[in-house]
């Protein structure tokens, strides 16, 4: 089952590029910049990536990010995470990435932006992994502050695909973020949101109703309501789920408790992802590896997931049916085995 997911062709829908900053290699860029950061070495920095809840994690998460200073370091970070996409057939990915976390440091949103699409279109040429860019808005800050945001990525619009709302949930309703999604729609990107992590039913709905999105980020809390659990099939909306995530965030107790199997059983469309794979102790596969095991997954319910992965990417139609062919004849040739 491991060689099967392993090589199974597959997409990551939710990657917040931050969040895939290994601990040696923050370390390299903190000592490369000259950055004091309050860990003397590559195993302090590890236990520090211990934590339970999400607050604690935005912490350290916050911290790690404060090391990335130049567009190198920005390109070097976003390589690292597509040469892994590649180790794992990953073919296609959506990564996240957070301009104010790095504007609000006095980095500039073009270093930010042309260090990551810099390494997207290197890893397309040389790893053929596709990738497009979500930039997410921080859900803590204000309104005022993501207009900026997103006024700031205008001169970019051509690398950017999406946009996305990140970070603290409670306390931050969707609806906080009305008009700046209103006017980001206009200028041409696609709505997604983060909703129901640690929010409320409600949440997910505000998502829905208020901005449109187009996916939802985690979803786990639909599932308190019947009829918004309805809506979202009926509107055919998939769910970016991360099982490792939600258990080390406490967001579900045991991987043996996820509601994935339950989310497809009920006719909701689900997707694994890793979330922030080097804090949340894996990459992709390790997601499809844990969550196999612990749900008793079948290899026709990694196929399902793994054909959603591009059923509900931003790729084209077309990709999309050649990527799933890609799965179908993978299962084809390894369903016996």
């Amino acid at each position: 089952m491991k060689n099967f997911i392993e090589n199974l062709p597959k997409a990551e829908l939710h990657l917040h590029i931050e969040g895939s900053f290994e601990p040696a290699q923050m370390f390299e860029i903190a000592k490369r910049n000259n950055i004091q950061i309050p860990y003397k070495t590559v195993e302090e920095i590890e236990e520090a990536y211990k934590f339970d809840c999400l607050q604690d994690f935005l912490d350290i998460y916050y911290q790690g990010a404060s090391v990335l200073i130049h567009e190198q370091d920005f390109y070097d970070l976003t390589y690292s995470y597509l040469k892994k996409c590649a180790e794992q057939n990953v073919r296609h990915t959506e990564i996240m990435f957070d301009p104010q976390t790095h504007t609000e440091r006095g980095i500039t949103f073009k270093t930010v932006v042309t260090g990551i699409s810099k390494a997207c279109e290197d890893a397309k040429k040389n790893l053929n992994v596709s990738s497009y860019l979500i930039m997410s808005f921080l859900r803590h800050l204000s309104e005022e502050d993501a207009f900026k945001t997103l006024k700031e990525s205008l001169p970019f619009k051509e690398k950017i695909k999406a946009v996305g709302l990140d970070s603290s949930e409670k306390g931050n309703p969707p609806s906080k973020f009305k008009n700046v999604y209103k006017a980001a729609i206009k200028e041409g990107y696609i709505p997604l949101a983060h909703a129901g992590e640690e929010g409320p039913p409600e949440y997910i709905w505000e998502a829905l109703d208020i901005l449109k999105i187009k996916r939802i980020d985690h979803g786990n809390n639909c599932l308190q309501d019947d009829n918004l659990v309805k809506e979202i099939i009926q509107q055919d909306i998939a769910l970016t789920v991360c099982p490792l995530s939600n258990t080390a965030l406490q967001v579900v107790k045991d991987l043996k408790e996820h509601p994935l199997k339950k989310m497809m059983d009920l006719g909701l469309k689900v997707t694994i992802n890793s979330d922030d794979p080097a804090y949340f102790g894996g990459q992709v596969n390790q997601n499809y590896i844990e969550i196999q095991k612990a749900l008793g997954l079948s290899r026709e319910d990694l196929v399902i997931l793994a054909k959603n992965s591009f059923q509900y990417s931003l790729l084209s139609e077309d990709m999309k049916m050649k990527n799933i062919k890609l799965v179908d004849d993978y299962f084809e040739i390894n369903k016996e085995l």
